[in-house]
């Protein structure tokens, strides 16, 4: 639904958002109520203080809930599927085997963040995560260390790729809504979020898994038998095989099947990403006038590089290239039941994440703080990462934060008549304010948390921190150019 005219003056709503958040945080972590429950929950009451009108309040919820389900759900169930499909035919395996005597054990998170910048470049940060993560849990296994020492690496690669660097949605939104330069912003973006990451993110992971040692998490692809459940048609499950999935024991372990080859991981892994970098080139040509926008060829690449249908396309190349001479495609249904099973919870919570961030954006709370923080006559940059962090703070949504952020300075932008290279500063600064602080009101924080097995309590402890350390440093690279850009 859209923004409501607000009911009460800015200190109110942010009280009230300041409430709703206590209380969340208070019925899940002091009285354990289940997080989709406290969710819900907290998001009706919400709209009811903030003065959203009672016949409105199911569609404030709805709309939320649904907008956030219909971009996660899709890429979650595909992502688990084609994880668990490399997972139990031993391809995680292979590809963890590689990176590993590519960079050593002791690199190993090392490896897999720098990947991760790799594949975050084309591939929306809850898509990468869900791909990348048989591989985290099969490192993980074998080196030990818990999983944070090399999912934190990870998540933060792809996170810190989504806020700052184009083709994602909301450094493109900022760019263009301050006339600036996407090309540049592109090109400058990318060293400043391997360098953000690498002081931000690759570091501070370290000092967090280190300080919080988690275990390695069975709900989402099962626990496996010395990092390898292979399947055989028919039987039932020999030693170590039970428990592998939600469904329990649905696979059989043999040692005979050699895994997949290392070319056909790959292929696997970088299938959705030339898809989706496919949809990226032609759209930009076909906005750009280079390619006519009735052409057949461009529609039908820009359809297959959708995100959702090009995790569906890789689900299917993955049973094609795994599934013969391992196990029959009825015994791959009930693998990727098992792959669906777990993750019912996450993403319900999820959604009901969105639920909560969606209610505090209808009910006007963006609009009433950012009115009050463009009065504040703080330097231009200072003045795009504050506003752009309290409505990130406020409301939950990154893409949200940067495109409102933008929207708010754009005149101003423009009638200092900034070069190029300065509004693509403006864009990092504002990229920066909307990573930092991610919290119970982003559904990120949510993936995050279940796919790792943590806690709220620890997930602010380490996944708030790290997004925040990281913006804080994007931020600070660019405090740092503007100077010499006038």
């Amino acid at each position: 639904m859209t923004e409501i005219e607000p009911v009460y003056g800015a200190g109110t709503l942010l009280l009230v958002a300041a409430a709703a958040v206590a209380l969340l945080l208070l019925l899940i972590i002091r009285f354990k109520l289940h997080a989709f429950v406290a969710l819900v929950l907290v998001s009706l009451l919400t709209a009811v203080a903030a003065g959203i009108p009672v016949a409105d309040i199911p569609d404030a919820l709805l709309t939320g809930f649904s907008g956030t389900l219909g971009s996660v759900a899709l890429l979650v169930g595909f992502g688990v599927m084609v994880g668990r499909l490399l997972e139990i035919t031993g391809g995680a395996q292979v590809l963890a085997d590689t990176l590993i005597a590519r960079f050593g054990e002791k690199r190993a998170p090392l490896a897999l963040g720098v990947a991760a910048l790799i594949f975050g470049l084309p591939i929306f940060f809850d898509a990468g995560l869900v791909v990348f993560l048989p591989i985290i849990f099969t490192v993980a296994r074998r080196f030990g260390g818990g999983i944070l020492r090399y999912g934190l690496p990870t998540a933060g690669a792809f996170g810190v790729m989504h806020g700052v660097v184009p083709p994602h949605p909301g450094p493109v939104a900022a760019a263009a809504e301050l006339d600036g330069n996407i090309g540049l912003t592109l090109l400058l973006g990318i060293p400043v979020a391997v360098l953000a990451w690498f002081i931000g993110g690759y570091y501070v992971a370290r000092y967090l898994s280190l300080r919080y040692v988690i275990d390695i998490p069975d709900a989402v692809f099962g626990r496996m038998n010395g990092g390898r459940d292979d399947v055989a048609d028919g039987g039932s499950g020999g030693p170590g095989a039970g428990g592998a999935g939600a469904g329990g024991g649905s696979t059989t372990a043999t040692a005979t099947q050699a895994p997949p080859r290392f070319g056909t991981v790959l292929l696997i892994l970088l299938l959705p990403l030339v898809l989706i970098s496919l949809n990226t080139v032609v759209d930009t040509l076909v906005k750009a006038g280079a390619v006519a926008e009735e052409a057949g060829w461009a529609n039908a690449l820009i359809l297959v590089g959708q995100t959702p249908i090009a995790l569906l396309i890789t689900v299917l190349v993955a049973l094609a290239a795994l599934a013969p001479g391992r196990f029959t495609m009825g015994r791959a249904n009930a693998v990727l039941d098992d792959a669906l099973g777990p993750i019912c919870s996450i993403i319900l919570i999820t959604g009901a994440g969105g639920m909560f961030g969606g209610v505090l954006r209808a009910s006007g709370i963006g609009s009433a703080l950012t009115d009050s923080l463009s009065d504040l006559g703080l330097p231009l940059l200072l003045q795009a990462f504050v506003i752009s962090t309290v409505l990130r703070v406020a409301q939950g949504s990154a893409t949200v934060a940067l495109t409102t952020t933008a929207g708010l300075i754009s005149a101003q932008v423009a009638a200092e008549g900034l070069s190029d290279l300065r509004i693509t500063l403006l864009v990092f600064a504002v990229a920066a304010g909307a990573t930092v602080l991610s919290h119970v009101n982003d559904s990120g924080f949510w993936l995050v948390s279940r796919f790792f097995g943590m806690d709220v309590r620890t997930t602010l402890k380490t996944w708030t921190v790290l997004e925040t350390t990281l913006g804080l440093v994007v931020f600070l690279l660019a405090a740092l150019l503007w100077p010499v850009t006038g």
